[in-house]
């Protein structure tokens, strides 16, 4: 059975919440947004700017799995991470890409962004941020 927290509750030493800013939560999820971006039906370049956005951020990789839509379409692919995950769906015949990134701990999401930017070259990428469990 998965032990539950009432916000009221203290916080447990391994339960990997975040405390930044005065508040506890349970991680940042980023979504963003590449918008005219490169090299989006490339499994292979996919993979490992999923594997180095891990890497930069400071999280654990515990799998990549990738799945391509078609020759020279889509690719939909997950880095499953011990701190959550980072998701990645591409759209290269409109050149566009959408990621998401959540990540509790110590880990640093922010840092997954640039090596994002770095693999796609996107001419235009937009970015949100939501803190996802905040105890009030």
């Amino acid at each position: 059975m998965t032990e539950r927290r009432t916000p009221a509750e203290p916080r447990h030493p391994a339960d990997h919440f975040v405390e930044r800013d005065g508040l506890c939560f349970a991680g940042t999820h980023l979504i963003v947004d590449l918008w005219n971006a490169r090299n989006l039906d490339d499994a292979v370049r996919v993979e490992r700017a999923l594997r180095d956005a891990t890497a930069a951020a400071g999280a654990t990789l515990l799998n990549v799995d990738l799945h391509r839509f078609s020759p020279g379409g889509g690719i939909s692919g997950v880095a499953v991470l011990a701190e959550s995950h980072i998701s990645i769906h591409t759209w290269p015949e409109r050149s566009y890409a959408a990621v998401d990134i959540f990540m509790c701990g110590n880990a640093q999401p922010h840092k997954a962004v640039s090596v994002i930017r770095e693999w796609f070259a996107p001419q235009s990428l937009t970015l949100m941020e939501h803190k996802r469990g905040v105890v009030s």
